[in-house]
């Protein structure tokens, strides 16, 4: 009996010991399933994560591309903006110069009033700077009969003043625009009466061949 018991005995506790083995690997089974199933969960979710973060930095690299092309495309304008004015301006400058040296060739070739007034008898009868311009006139070419024409002229000009300029920057005796081309009759032209009248009557020789011309021309156009 004692014998049949103990063989009964172990095979019981074999039997249990099988079921608990199964059972606790049922569960262990479900716990490691549990813990794969969290881990797949976890993976997942790094993986959203990345491209999420992947997609946000594509998104900000093409909006800054985006403004970089806007600002090179409004620098762009701008710039053929300001290219199209310059353009324009010098134009109008080149159109401006063209009418301007009709007017002045036109002035030039049509006939000179003839001056009506009395003529001196001698620069003597000059004083001043008008009196170192006879002179100078005379030296010049010009006949003695100019000079009327040539005291009418830079008496409404500059009142022979040789510090007379103007906001245009018109300057000196004849009124030089601007004053630094007399420089050409001597370095002195900003104060001297004589450099500023050689210039001048160079231009007027130039422009008009006479005084009267320049007067004439002056006349009618109110500058010469």
């Amino acid at each position: 009996m004692s014998r049949l018991w103990s063989r009964f005995g172990v095979r019981t506790l074999a039997v249990s010991l099988l079921v608990v083995g199964v059972t606790g690997g049922y569960f262990l089974g479900q716990d490691r399933e549990t813990q794969q199933v969290g881990i797949n969960a976890q993976l997942i979710a790094d993986a959203e994560r990345a491209e999420f973060d992947l997609l946000r930095e594509r998104n900000a690299a093409h909006k800054q591309a985006m403004a970089a092309q806007l600002a090179a495309e409004r620098e762009a304008t701008r710039k053929a903006a300001e290219t199209a004015k310059a353009a324009a301006e010098r134009a109008r400058k080149a159109d401006a110069a063209a009418d301007r040296k009709k007017r002045e060739a036109k002035a030039a070739n049509a006939p000179v009033k003839p001056y009506e007034g009395p003529i001196p008898d001698s620069c003597n009868e000059y004083s001043g700077n008008r009196a170192i311009g006879c002179a100078l006139m005379l030296e010049a070419g010009f006949p003695l009969a100019e000079m009327p024409c040539l005291e009418k002229l830079w008496t409404k000009e500059s009142g022979w003043n040789p510090k007379a300029s103007n906001p245009s920057g018109a300057y000196g005796i004849p009124q030089a625009k601007p004053g630094s081309k007399m420089s050409s009759a001597g370095a002195d032209w900003q104060n001297s009466a004589a450099t500023q009248i050689k210039w001048g009557l160079g231009y007027v020789k130039s422009r008009y061949k006479t005084p009267c011309g320049a007067w004439s021309f002056f006349q009618s156009k109110g500058y010469y």
